[in-house]
């Protein structure tokens, strides 16, 4: 075992799930040298002191392998400034850390560390900043600990930045006696994770604690893959491969989770007995209630509609509606709860517009929503009519209550909700209790696009065979839309007939069978070949839509590469690497968790967004969302986005752009399904591109979808007693 001491100079990768890590260190010799392996947590300008072992690579040459490291103090004034420049210290820079060593030289640590006020006697540096720097100073020491401990156990330093902030000084205290608590209360800690530092603290593998936390944990996947519930054999089952214990004790424990209201056991009628967490058995119930009180209400908010002359309100308007367009206006202003679904080209938004310009000559109050900011702003330029997100409209608040609910519903007589597939269980259950007894609320979507992300079918499940909510479905093309490829194509994809690549001129295949190809093909393409013919900005106007994130020609691996040809790295650009990603002002980014904390009434999965400013002395990054709102991120939050010059199709959701590019190959195999080829072709307003493989495509229009999610929605509504 050998011991090296340097300061470290930069890291060259690091994988935050593991902590391994590759950096230069200055060993104050002249040369930097490579270092590899456990460095996490470690920032560039620190002092460290490795123990690790002298070893030679192929390809790189000499490199020192650490085991661990400790942090030391730098104990000249070069060491001291370029530690205090590195921007480990929130508020300290290059230019202010040279003040401050010109000022203390060599104590300028001691002074920061014992005698923090007397910073002031810096110029320009007043009583605020000052206070700032010691706070900060004293967190980046709590947090160093925190990571020291969880070192031993490959835990990230995103994810022990994070358990320092949910714990503060009890964090040591919590993840030794309450591991599995960290699954709970800290974003990004799974149950594995807590499972692996549950075992480094002592807790024993077949420990109640463990098992009730697996089986908590399996549910919540299960609700990540968008079930609601998992029947009850395949949970037990389920939870034995993860927690490799005995059946019997999975038994028990889930029967002690029930008693404790862990989690809630309810048995159907076909014999099935469904397992739920709570929050989910809680929406379901409240959504079917809340919508067949909407639906058979006494009240009524727009009683002008109950005996107007048809034949005149459709000449008011103007022009003239086809026979399912008149129907679904009739249902959406006589029915207190209806649907309006089908496919593009369709007449869905003339159809909405009606709607709503014929309730604005009723002076109705109406507010229109949509799951997404692009979907809103859509909606709003369609109507003319201001739309909102679903979560503005509510006013979410930390924690995920809403403003408005039963209680102080929303001010409406017409509630519309467009891009309404995009809603999942809870979001549902919270904007349906919003609105008022007698409003009248409208749900358009198309029901053969994917499912939400989030869990539920909601609504796939009002729609049912049986369901009490009336509904019309579009199924005319009209003469303009059957000019559109990109419409036509969408339709014979949807209808299992391979699309038509030739001859058109807004849909085309780039055809190649290898995914390296096609990645790289995908790139030219976004990056030149559109922008050159079409004159779309790659940027703005191209989306890169891929079946999965993993994989050559998978969005993650697209990122990348995507990144390098349309934000390379400039000179005099701030740059900040987190993991293996690297953050850049004009990047694309997504949101890839809700977070009801962050703007003004939380960012929530899926939100787009640009970097529009990076701050290394601040540790901040700033992206302006495509709702025009201006959001800060600490470098701790950046595991909280993620790059989206390339996104999954399930995460283009509500959005539309100008042109999709969609790389489509057998290396996604398991992946290719109908509605998901579907979904990618109708986010495009104008212009299609497939690259990949024909053998691919064929299989993703062949493959009609892998079953129905588990949700019990359907049979609620079924039922006619009106529980509230």
């Amino acid at each position: 075992m050998n011991v090296l001491e340097a300061v470290l100079e930069r890291i060259t990768y690091a994988n935050e799930d593991n902590g391994y890590t590759v950096a230069k260190v200055d060993t104050g010799r002249g040369d930097l040298v490579t270092v590899v392996g456990a460095l996490l947590g470690a920032q560039p300008g620190e002092s460290i002191r490795m123990r690790g072992h002298w070893g030679s690579h192929p390809q790189y040459g000499k490199q020192f392998h650490v085991d661990d490291y400790t942090t030391i103090l730098p104990a000249t004034i070069q060491g001291i400034r370029r530690y205090l420049g590195s921007g480990l210290i929130k508020g300290i820079g290059p230019v202010l850390a040279d003040k401050i060593v010109t000022h203390f030289g060599v104590g300028a640590l001691d002074v920061i560390e014992h005698e923090p006020e007397r910073l002031i006697e810096v110029p320009k540096l007043g009583p605020k900043r000052t206070k700032a720097i010691a706070a900060a100073w004293e967190e980046q020491k709590a947090i160093k600990e925190v990571m020291i401990f969880l070192q031993g156990v490959g835990v990230s330093t995103s994810l022990a930045v994070r358990i320092y902030k949910q714990y503060t000084d009890k964090a040591i205290e919590v993840v030794k006696e309450e591991p599995y608590r960290l699954a709970n209360d800290v974003w990004g800690i799974g149950f594995k994770t807590a499972d692996v530092i549950a075992k480094a603290v002592g807790i024993p593998h077949d420990s109640p604690q463990r098992v009730k936390a697996g089986l908590q944990f399996t549910l919540s996947e299960a609700t990540t893959d968008g079930n609601c519930y998992l029947p009850e054999q395949s949970l037990i089952a389920d939870a034995i491969k993860i927690l490799q214990v005995d059946a019997g004790l999975v038994i028990d424990c889930l029967a002690e989770l029930v008693e404790e209201e862990g989690v809630v056991r309810e048995e159907f009628p076909d014999d099935e007995v469904a397992v739920y967490l709570i929050p989910f058995h809680r929406a379901e119930i409240s959504l079917a209630a809340q919508l067949k009180r909407l639906l058979h209400s006494d009240d009524d908010r727009m009683p002008g509609f109950a005996n107007v002359n048809w034949d005149k309100a459709f000449a008011w308007l103007g022009t003239e509606l086809e026979q399912h367009q008149a129907e679904a206006v009739k249902l959406a202003l006589t029915q207190k709860v209806a649907v309006l679904t089908g496919g593009p080209g369709c007449g869905k938004s003339f159809t909405v517009r009606s709607i709503v310009r014929l309730a604005q000559a009723k002076q109705a109050k109406i507010v229109l929503a949509a799951p997404t900011g692009r979907a809103a702003k859509r909606l709003s330029e369609l109507t003319g009519h201001e739309a909102r997100t679903v979560h503005r409209l509510l006013e979410l608040r930390p924690g995920g209550d809403a403003a408005y609910d039963r209680d102080h519903p929303l001010d409406a007589d017409l509630v519309v909700v467009d891009e309404a597939s995009m809603l999942d269980l809870l979001l549902a259950n919270k904007l349906v209790k919003a609105v008022p007894p007698g409003a009248y609320l409208l749900l358009v979507g198309d029901v053969d696009q994917l499912p939400s992300v989030g869990a539920g079918e909601v609504l796939r499940d009002v729609l049912a065979q049986g369901s009490p909510i009336p509904n019309v479905r579009l199924t005319h093309i009209f003469r303009q839309a059957q000019e559109s490829g990109v419409v036509t194509n969408a339709h014979r994809i949807n209808s299992g007939d391979y699309p038509q690549v030739q001859g058109l001129p807004d849909f085309f295949l780039f055809s190649t069978d290898e995914a390296e190809e096609a990645a790289t093909m995908t790139v030219d393409v976004v990056a030149n070949r559109i922008p050159r013919k079409f004159r779309l900005d790659p940027r703005k106007d191209i989306q890169v839509l891929a079946p999965m994130h993993r994989g050559p020609a998978g969005a993650g691996a697209l990122n990348t590469i995507l990144q390098e040809a349309l934000t390379p790295s400039r000179e005099n650009l701030p740059e900040k690497r987190f993991g293996g990603r690297v953050f850049k002002v004009g990047d694309k980014v997504t949101q890839i968790r809700n977070n009801y904390d962050k703007g003004k009434n939380g960012v929530f999965n899926g939100t787009l967004g640009n970097v529009i400013a990076l701050d290394p002395v601040e540790q901040k990054l700033t992206i302006r969302t495509d709702e025009d709102e201006e959001v800060d991120y600490e470098f701790s939050e950046l595991d909280e986005l993620s790059h989206a010059y390339a996104m999954t199709i399930h995460r283009s959701q509500g959005s539309e752009y100008p042109c999709v590019v969609i790389p489509i190959t057998t290396s996604a195999w398991m992946m290719l399904q109908r509605n998901l080829l579907y979904t990618a072709v109708t986010r495009a307003k104008k212009l299609v591109v497939l690259v990949g493989s024909k053998k691919a495509i064929g299989q993703a229009v062949r493959t009609v979808g892998a079953g129905r999610r588990h949700t019990a929605l359907a049979y609620r509504l079924r039922q006619t007693s009106d529980s509230r």
